[in-house]
Formats: structure tokens, C-alpha cells, sequence
């Protein structure tokens, strides 16, 4: 029997397998949000994506060609008379060949991937002539906590940003370590206690923008999804004002009972204590001990007598936790 019809239905299938994926991906706005970017960050972590894609296929794609075509004419069948008889002297133009392109190509990305990883360093601000929006994110087991310092509010499980404003996220957790990502904007950059990490990212279209924890983190880990609502710089302003009319207060021990374990709704906050960012991010550094991280340029605590007699604020840029960094 000729197998030959066969082999050519099941290629045929495969390009347009791939070629369907590439189509929705890119063009058919499916849910690979990822390449659907809102924002200048997004929107550079995409093209890493799509040019680091393009040189490796330059590698991938006629090796696997090569190797499904010697495969098949080499193939062991009584009706093939094709031998295999090969002669094992070496060749320089073929070893220069298959040797050099690869390393060509690999010095390309690697030199494209050291400027971007520059370029979108999380920490580094987003250059613009408007003033970020700063937002205080506390992971907990199982919900995201958002606290507005300037505008003194703090919400559960959403947070609101202004169209094309650049937000500077501070980032902790008060739980086990857990990962913040909004794949619309910008890569995801992991939150752990005792710690306050640095996320800058911007979104350039009003939406409705999905946003989760991206890493395992216990039993509703999966459920730790936030919406990301991006508006008008007045219909922002207009939802900072009805929170501070219509929401409660955020106390002390009201944040001790969001922090116990257990899944919430969205929720509004009408005001925040001051410095809780700061008392999660200290709570589990213990007064006059060695910071492990210190030496490492990585976390730094210090103790100011004159002011509180606390730890003052632990800060942590580690571009090398965050998946793509930005501007």
C-alpha cells in the first residue's frame, strides 16, 4: 500500500494547524492576551517576543524540514530503493556552514535581548510628561489588596488607572510569595514578604484588562484573579470621589481580618491607616538583625531613632525576578 498520500494529508494538516494558531494569536483576537498588548511595556515584550521567535525559526525551521525530508527518503520500505551510503570524509563548507549561522543567530538575540532587558527594567520609571499613579499592592492568601496613598483609598480584587498614566506599583506580600501580572500591560514581577518591589507600566486604551497571581501559592491560588479597569483621567477622578463618599474606612483590624486566609469579593475602601504599606513590608523584619539580603544589592533595612524607631521602608529592584521587565 502507498503510504505516500498519507504522509503528505498529515504535513498539509500540521502547516495548517500552525498556521491556524499563528492567525489567532495574532490576528483573530482570541484570548493570547499576550499578544494583544494595551501599553508601551506590553507592546516592547511583544516584539522581543515575535523577533527572538523569528531568528530561532531561521535555525529551527529548515532542520526540521531537513529532518522529516531524510527521514522520508531514507525510510526503510520495500518499495524505496533509496539507499543510505554516506561517505565520512568531512566537508569545511558544510561544518563553516552549520556551524556559523547558528552562532550568528545566537549572537543577534543575544545582543537584542540584552537591550531590551535594559530598556524594560521594571523599577526604571516610564518616561512621560504626566505624573505616575502610585499603587501599594499586598498579596494575600487569597486576594490582592490595592491602597491608593495619594488619594488615601485602597480596593480588593480591582484596581483603577488613568489612560495613558504611567503607575508606579509597590509590591509585597503578607502570604506566601505569589507573582503580580497583568499580561496586557507588562510581564509578571513576583511580591514577597518582607520586601517592596518596583513595577512600572502604563495602559494607552480604557478597558477592562484581566489581571491574576501567577504563581502556586496554596489552595485557591487559581482564584486570585483581579480586574483592571482602565478609564478616563476624569471618570478616575470621578471614582476616587464616589469611593471616598459611599465606602467604609479601612482599619487596622479590618485589614487584620482580609489578611486570614480565604477568598473575597471586590471590595472599596474609603480610607487606609497611614504607613500599613510599611508595616507589612517590616512586619517579619526582626529589630537589630542582619538583613540576609544585605551585600547582595538586593534589599536594605535601616532603623531611624529620631523619627519612629522602626524599620523604614525595605525596598527591592530585582530585574532578574520579573519575567521581561520594561521601558
Amino acid at each position: 500500500m502507498n503510504k505516500k498520500p498519507k504522509a503528505i494529508i498529515a504535513l498539509v494538516l500540521t502547516v495548517l494547524t500552525v498556521a491556524l494558531l499563528i492567525w489567532t494569536c495574532f490576528y483573530a483576537g482570541g484570548k493570547y492576551v499576550v499578544f494583544d498588548p494595551k501599553g508601551p511595556i506590553g507592546q516592547a515584550q511583544k516584539e522581543l517576543i515575535i523577533l527572538t521567535t523569528a531568528l530561532s525559526a531561521l535555525i529551527i525551521v529548515p532542520v526540521m524540514i531537513l529532518t522529516f525530508f531524510i527521514v522520508w527518503r531514507y525510510r526503510d520500505t520495500p518499495t524505496n530503493k533509496v539507499k543510505y551510503q554516506p561517505h565520512w570524509d568531512d566537508s569545511k563548507k558544510l561544518e563553516t556552514t552549520w556551524w556559523a549561522i547558528p552562532i550568528i543567530v545566537i549572537c543577534i538575540i543575544a545582543v537584542i535581548t540584552a537591550r531590551y532587558t535594559y530598556m524594560l527594567e521594571p523599577s526604571k520609571p516610564i518616561a512621560s510628561t504626566q505624573k505616575p499613579v502610585t499603587i501599594q499592592v499586598t498579596s494575600l492568601d487569597w486576594k490582592w489588596l490595592f491602597m491608593y496613598p495619594e488619594e488615601g483609598i485602597a480596593t480588593v480584587n480591582q484596581v483603577h488607572i488613568p489612560k495613558g498614566v504611567p503607575v508606579r506599583f509597590e509590591l509585597t506580600a503578607d502570604a506566601p510569595m505569589n507573582s503580580f501580572w497583568i499580561p496586557q500591560l507588562g510581564g509578571q514581577i513576583y511580591t514577597m514578604s518582607g520586601m517592596a518591589m518596583k513595577l512600572h507600566l502604563q495602559a494607552d486604551h480604557e478597558g477592562t484588562y484581566f489581571g491574576s497571581g501567577a504563581n502556586f501559592s496554596g489552595e485557591h491560588f487559581g482564584q486570585m484573579r483581579f480586574d483592571v479597569e482602565v478609564q478616563s483621567d476624569e471618570e478616575y477622578k470621578n471614582w476616587v470621589a464616589d469611593i471616598k463618599k459611599q465606602s467604609k474606612p479601612l482599619t487596622k483590624d479590618g485589614y487584620l481580618a482580609l489578611a486570614k486566609p480565604g477568598l473575597s469579593q471586590p471590595d472599596e475602601y474609603s480610607s487606609i491607616p497611614d504607613g500599613l504599606f510599611k508595616e507589612i513590608v517590616n512586619k517579619y523584619v526582626v529589630k537589630g538583625s542582619s538583613n540576609p539580603h544585605a551585600g547582595h544589592g538586593e534589599a536594605t533595612s535601616t532603623e531611624d531613632s529620631s523619627k519612629t524607631g522602626t524599620e523604614e521602608h525595605v525596598e527591592m529592584d530585582m530585574s532578574h525576578m520579573n519575567m521581561s521587565g520594561h521601558n
